[in-house]
């Protein structure tokens, strides 16, 4: 089928039908948008609130938590678990018809027991907890009713009630699922935030992504260092210094004293602006053209520090000094950009 073919509409899927479908859709995200604030203007002040106990209840555990549910509660409680443990506070799913059969021996006295059910009484559920409670776990429960059974046998119940599902049956979980989302949403964030819980924390469980790598990566990771580093000392022709531009192939050159700390450095900007005064440079030595008081940044400086450098002052390379003001590398923003810091 071609790709015109796709964008035409089945003749069943009429234009009433196709605002039809628009209708819904704004009804729906309307309904699960007000399912949400109700859930909001539930929590009250109070210190003694629920989503405040959970908190304290989940910052007192010295284990992990568990996050349990089936069904499309079990796909919110999944997800609920990942961000829980992206955040600070480790966490894994469990299906409870697999914690059944072994799966319990997962759990330990010191974890809590995070049970997602709307009904607050899926047998599944219910057929684990009492195993749970006599173990010594904290049991917190997300139900939609303060009456159901597993919000009775909870140590903190979370009400995730909605008014209706989004589903013109009122019968798919919708609006419930979305609410228990948000709610998981909640109670990780005041946890992270009650941590202490920090960028370079959340950098450090995130390694494969653009934040980890902007947070994880010191200059000393990416830049160029030894004999790639572009460098020669004040006395030697302007020639002479060209050539070391181009065997080391960063476009510059840093100008060093005899104790390799550099004074200067040269690039191929310095050079066309030199071509353009129409000088005869051919006696120059380095030191004549030179930029003097080079910047330079610490190899322990994150990457991202030199990224601010260079787009501060609009250059591509910038020298690397240890403590002792010793150069010790190079670092070009192709090197940036190969790494993916920018």
């Amino acid at each position: 089928m071609s790709v015109t073919e796709h964008k035409i509409l089945p003749k069943s899927f009429s234009e009433e039908s196709a605002l039809r479908a628009l209708k819904l859709a704004r009804q729906t995200l309307q309904i699960e948008a007000d399912a949400i604030l109700a859930m909001k203007d539930r929590l009250s002040d109070s210190t003694d609130a629920p989503l405040a106990r959970a908190v304290a209840l989940l910052l007192q555990c010295n284990g992990r938590v568990v996050v349990s549910g089936i069904g499309k509660s079990g796909h919110i409680g999944r997800k609920i678990a990942a961000t829980f443990a992206s955040t600070g506070t480790p966490a894994l799913f469990m299906h409870p018809a697999e914690a059944a059969h072994g799966d319990l021996g997962m759990v330990t006295p010191n974890d809590a027991f995070i049970a997602i059910s709307n009904s607050g009484e899926t047998a599944e559920l219910m057929a684990i907890v009492p195993i749970i409670k006599r173990m010594g776990a904290t049991l917190i429960a997300m139900t939609g009713s303060d009456s159901s059974s597993l919000a009775q046998l909870a140590a903190v119940h979370l009400n995730v009630g909605v008014a209706q599902e989004a589903c013109t049956l009122n019968l798919a979980p919708t609006a419930s699922t979305t609410a228990t989302l948000a709610m998981g949403d909640a109670l990780a964030v005041s946890l992270l935030d009650a941590r202490g819980f920090r960028e370079e924390d959340f950098a450090r469980s995130h390694p494969g992504g653009a934040l980890g790598r902007r947070l994880l990566t010191h200059v000393r990771d990416v830049m160029r260092s030894g004999d790639a580093i572009p460098a020669v000392t004040p006395d030697v022709s302007l020639s002479a210094a060209l050539m070391e531009i181009t065997r080391k192939g960063m476009a510059m050159t840093a100008v060093v004293d005899q104790d390799f700390k550099p004074i200067g450095v040269f690039t191929d900007g310095d050079l066309r602006r030199l071509l353009e005064r129409g000088e005869d440079f051919r006696g120059f030595s380095i030191a004549d053209v030179m930029h003097a008081n080079p910047r330079t940044v610490h190899p322990d400086q994150l990457a991202v520090d030199a990224v601010q450098l260079m787009e501060e002052f609009r250059i591509n390379q910038v020298l690397v000094a240890d403590s002792g003001g010793v150069l010790v590398g190079a670092l070009h923003i192709h090197d940036l950009t190969r790494a993916k810091v920018i």
